[in-house]
């Protein structure tokens, strides 16, 4: 019996003491209490929208391949502007700056996230080119696509729906929302900015 014991206490300790290194990163870095800022990007802001909170990832990352770049937007690269769009709470009325002007079709569209969970409703706003296979733009309302957009949890790979289209120029655009700095958030379209005035 009692050696019964020991070896299952020997099993428990390597057990829980694999959990335990599995939990911590693999760099050498002792971790602190304090998140580091890539940290804070991967978790993104949450981002309410159809059927509940999704997350946005604080850094957009590069545009997708294929887009063309305004030739003459209204608002330049670097340009600070003020937000007129309420995609996410505390977005209307932020003050960002422009990191990127796109000449495309954008889309709001409905789609289920692939790893389950509540539907998303007239999430704003993919672009023609983050659609798979999407032949020539602009697609009708009501068109089924597949989504290759990473925007959020759940985005890539889902089947989707359009709710409607427009043919302004696009931006990302810098900003700070709740403390947390968003890079390269994708999408914004023109009416939904304003100059700071």
């Amino acid at each position: 019996m009692g050696h019964r014991r020991t070896a299952l206490g020997m099993a428990s300790a390597v057990l829980i003491g694999g959990l335990v290194l599995t939990g911590c990163g693999d760099s050498g870095e002792e971790e602190t209490a304090e998140p580091s800022g890539q940290a804070t990007a991967a978790e993104g802001h949450a981002h309410e929208e159809g059927g509940g909170g999704h997350q946005h990832d604080a850094d957009g990352g590069q545009p997708p391949e294929g887009i063309q770049e305004a030739a003459d937007p209204a608002y330049a690269m670097g340009e600070t502007v003020r937000l007129a769009a309420d995609h996410m709470p505390g977005m209307d009325g932020a003050e960002a700056t422009i990191s990127g002007a796109f000449d495309t079709t954008t889309y709001a569209v409905s789609y289920t996230p692939t790893g389950g969970g509540e539907p998303v409703t007239g999430h704003q706003w993919v672009v023609h080119e983050e659609l798979e296979d999407p032949g020539e733009a602009p697609l009708p309302d009501g068109t089924e696509v597949v989504l290759t957009a990473d925007h959020m949890p759940g985005m890539d790979g889902a089947r989707a729906s359009v709710d409607s289209s427009t043919d302004e120029t696009v931006y990302m655009v810098d900003f700070d929302m709740d403390g947390m700095a968003m890079t390269n958030h994708k999408w914004v379209v023109e009416s939904e900015i304003r100059p700071v005035q």
